[in-house]
């Protein structure tokens, strides 16, 4: 497999066989569930519930206020518990609907609800990803229906499907590329359309080569013109800049945006979110995340109701294991945060959980940079990592305070 890549980048440990393997599994349907009225980038949503309100599946609880924002939907049916201030995964609280669920399920694909791609304009496709709440689910969880509304006078002619989840550990894109790839491919078709690109590109790490092979062979079935290219394994080769140089040989000029050079990038859950929408009026209320590390006792890929907390999805992976201390991250070890507590939901940027025991976690002991430069020669960015642990050394020290007295 002959495999484009960038230049410089690092090769972390990757772990990906403790789940490549298993197919996404029906995570249990939560008796209750904490949904935030901020999962994206943007302005928070503004509640219509309140205490005491009985709630169906898919009903939408907090309505976007702004252009860049995306509405919040009840994930299970029951009533509302209390709409206060809860711990959020990325830190802080936030502002959330607690729901109590009754036990029942909705069932969505039943039969499709939604019109054919090619009776849809684009505004109108537009519109059903804004009802659904759809944000970029690659982690950065930024309001889709903005990233497929292009400014007048930019020319998109493209548009990559993000396949490469190079986050060690991680694999819920990688299944669902193995598992559903015609319905990523028309999630694609569809995104093609509402940005006017005529060319399509699904960029996949060449160590899935099960995901090459599947959505390949879709792609020649639905869009011969859709094209799968198999990139070098190597971090951070999702990078949406990185993936614009190496799929395209784009460079994106710094402060300026995929669509001053004529892209849309999008993750391959997304792309799956917007075919769900599309084709079944279902908003996102659920995602495939992965739960893994040396300190889950089963790790598993899971289709996960939104709000779920982290407590409860550990417990269907058999709960945190191994000696020592523990590191719960939401999302993988290289961009992942750490968590003060399990009572946490699971958030539409929720990639998965990862939980790191023992030596894994030990910090290395601090010694004085040397300005070897390795990090500089590492970076793809060109920064200086360097300056920045300096920053750090002396914000420690005491030696150095920001805006003090402002």
């Amino acid at each position: 497999m002959n495999s484009k890549t960038f230049e410089k980048g690092v090769h972390p440990h990757y772990y990906k066989d403790l789940t490549s393997q298993k197919a996404i599994e029906q995570a249990t349907l939560p008796t209750k569930v904490i949904i935030p009225l901020q999962q994206h980038i943007g302005d928070p949503c503004q509640p219509l519930v309140k205490k005491g309100d009985v709630v169906e599946e898919g009903q939408k609880i907090g309505e976007a206020r702004s252009f860049v924002s995306a509405p919040v939907h009840a994930t299970i049916s029951g009533k509302v518990k209390e709409v206060a201030l809860q711990p959020f995964p990325a830190g802080g609280r936030i502002l959330s609907v607690v729901i109590e669920g009754d036990g029942s399920k909705k069932k969505w694909n039943g039969a499709e609800v939604g019109l054919a791609l090619e009776s849809l304009e684009p505004f109108e496709i537009r519109e059903i990803v804004r009802e659904a709440g759809i944000v970029g689910m690659g982690g950065a969880a930024f309001p889709t229906v903005v990233k497929l509304s292009p400014p007048g006078e930019r020319k998109v002619d493209s548009v990559i499907l993000n396949g490469c989840e190079c986050e060690p550990y991680l694999s819920s894109d990688h299944r669902l590329m193995v598992e559903e790839p015609e319905k990523v491919i028309w999630g694609l078709r569809a995104i093609m359309k509402t940005v006017g690109a005529s060319k399509g590109y699904i960029g996949i790490e060449d160590n899935k080569p099960d995901a090459v092979d599947a959505l390949s062979k879709a792609a020649s079935k639905i869009a011969p013109g859709i094209k799968v290219v198999a990139l070098e394994t190597k971090y951070p080769q999702g990078a949406e800049k990185m993936l614009i140089k190496v799929v395209l040989g784009r460079k994106v000029p710094v402060g300026k945006l995929p669509f001053d050079v004529g892209v849309v990038v999008h993750n391959i859950a997304t792309a799956f979110a917007i075919y769900e929408a599309v084709k079944y009026k279902k908003p996102l209320i659920e995602r495939a995340i992965t739960v893994s590390g040396n300190g889950v006792a089963e790790p598993k890929n899971l289709w996960t109701r939104i709000g779920t907390t982290f407590e409860e999805i550990l417990t269907q992976c058999g709960g945190i294991t191994g000696e020592g201390e523990k590191e719960v991250l939401n999302g993988g070890p290289m961009m992942g945060v750490a968590q003060s507590t399990l009572d946490v939901p699971i958030v539409k940027g929720t990639s998965g959980i990862t939980v790191l025991a023992g030596h894994v976690i030990k910090p290395a002991e601090y010694s004085p940079c040397i300005k070897c430069a390795s990090c500089v020669e590492a970076c793809p960015m060109g920064l200086m990592p360097y300056r920045l642990g300096d920053l750090g050394r002396l914000a420690r020290t005491a030696e150095f305070k920001l805006w003090e007295g402002m």
